[in-house]
């Protein structure tokens, strides 16, 4: 799937929202690496990392080759300050209507618009695929994030007060959201 928008970030900078390919492999490695070592919020830490930087362009080109998945990197002034992406639940009829939400951007660019901005994309990406309903996962300490989110529609669902297991802080509260969408309005 493909993506383009440039947009103004909060300082007066331009940022690019674009689709990865193969070639931003090591930048978005690198990026994911950083943005998994400055919080604690993340799904992984940056030790269980195990993709090779020619496993890492493998996944971005067939993302990008996808009709209905895909990786958003935010590039400012050549450097990647972000990236998001949506992936299918799963291919089986009774859940090819969800796709799945993941977001990181490097703290660095924090309150500039990013983050509201790469949500925005994946949510048009998500309509364009045709998905009914967008769904992620929040720790419920990431309050920012849970407001961003909820400014762009998204609903809490459900909470697993054990969804994460911090190697830091112990237990992790997550919050369940989803986003319902007008693609896939079948019955």
């Amino acid at each position: 799937m493909e993506y383009y928008k440039t947009i103004k970030l909060k300082d007066g900078r331009t940022c690019i929202l674009r689709n990865c390919t193969a070639e931003d492999g090591r930048a978005v490695l690198d990026v994911f690496d950083l943005t998994h070592r400055q919080t604690d919020w993340m799904l992984t830490y940056p030790d269980e990392m195990s993709f090779t930087l020619e496993q890492e362009a493998k996944f971005l080109q067939d993302r990008a080759d996808s009709p209905d998945e895909i990786e958003i990197l935010a590039e400012i002034d050549g450097r990647v300050a972000g990236t998001a992406g949506i992936s299918c639940i799963g291919r089986q009829e009774k859940l090819k209507h969800r796709a799945g939400f993941g977001i990181g951007i490097d703290r660095e660019y924090w309150g500039l618009g990013i983050g509201r901005a790469l949500t925005e994309a994946c949510i048009e990406c998500a309509e364009k695929a045709g998905y009914a309903q967008l769904e992620l996962d929040v720790t419920s300490e990431n309050e920012r994030a849970v407001e961003l989110y909820k400014k762009a529609g998204f609903v809490e669902f459900g909470r697993n007060p054990k969804g994460f297991r911090s190697r830091e802080s112990g237990w992790q509260e997550l919050i369940l959201m989803r986003r319902e969408l007008s693609g896939g309005d079948q019955e």
